[in-house]
């Protein structure tokens, strides 16, 4: 799998799409910046070549983590679920916006990592959720994470800079329910929004690349994440590098 530069005229749809994503949001939900500790609010993410991960309670997210990507400065190139890009309308669009398809469960959903490591290679800013699926914890705290996002940033070199989001599953959660959606246009949830420091994986990693080091590594990244996500909720998670995952 390649991956294709969106071009002028996939950054103007892309404008035009975050435009319009945001006027919907902002009609059911409050996107806040908070503060971590220690540091002012970030106002920009860097530039260049960039891997960015957030936790994953909601639908909503990927469109949250866009928006908020663009407000720092990046229109982020998210990695999806395959099933997305074949619905008649968006399909064409997000593939337009240079979104890259994750194919979960197949032989190829590897193929995914070549095609963001090529957007990498632009200078692009790729987006992914490391858990590979929503949450499964009753509290919504973030599960262990798969290694993909720390193999991209071991062959590529890009920094990892963590996303935390807090509130997004008030916005949509696992299930649809139109009265929830109601409810958010007369009283619309906040959500939060924490960014880290950027990650030197390969500095974490000292060098090796071994499953066992890929795993540690993963693991320690999720833990700023989730470090991220306790300040939001300003509560200790049970599980410091994510809950164990649970397959039934």
């Amino acid at each position: 799998m390649t991956w294709q530069p969106p071009g002028r005229r996939g950054a103007l749809l892309y404008a035009v799409f975050a435009a319009a994503a945001g006027g919907t949001v902002a009609a059911v939900a409050h996107l806040s910046s908070a503060r971590q500790q220690g540091r002012a609010v970030a106002e920009r993410l860097p530039d260049g070549p960039l891997i960015v991960v957030s936790n994953h309670t909601s639908y909503a997210d990927g469109i949250l983590l866009a928006l908020a990507c663009r407000d720092l400065g990046r229109s982020l190139r998210l990695l999806a679920t395959a099933g997305v890009f074949r619905a008649p309308l968006l399909g064409p669009v997000i593939t337009r916006l240079g979104f890259i398809p994750v194919h979960r469960g197949s032989a190829s959903a590897a193929d995914a990592l070549d095609a963001a490591a090529d957007a990498l290679a632009a200078g692009e800013a790729v987006g992914l959720f490391p858990e590979g699926r929503i949450t499964r914890d009753p509290g919504k705290w973030p599960e262990r994470a798969k290694t993909g996002a720390v193999r991209l940033a071991l062959r590529t070199g890009a920094p990892v800079v963590p996303v935390a989001l807090n509130g997004a599953e008030q916005v949509v959660g696992d299930r649809a329910h139109l009265m929830r959606t109601l409810r958010n246009f007369v009283l619309p949830p906040e959500v939060g929004v924490l960014v880290g420091e950027p990650i030197d994986v390969r500095v974490l990693a000292g060098g090796a690349d071994d499953e066992a080091t890929v795993r540690r590594v993963a693991d320690e990244v999720m833990g700023r994440l989730i470090d991220l996500v306790e300040e939001l909720r300003a509560t200790t998670a049970a599980h410091p590098h994510g809950v164990p995952r649970a397959e039934a």
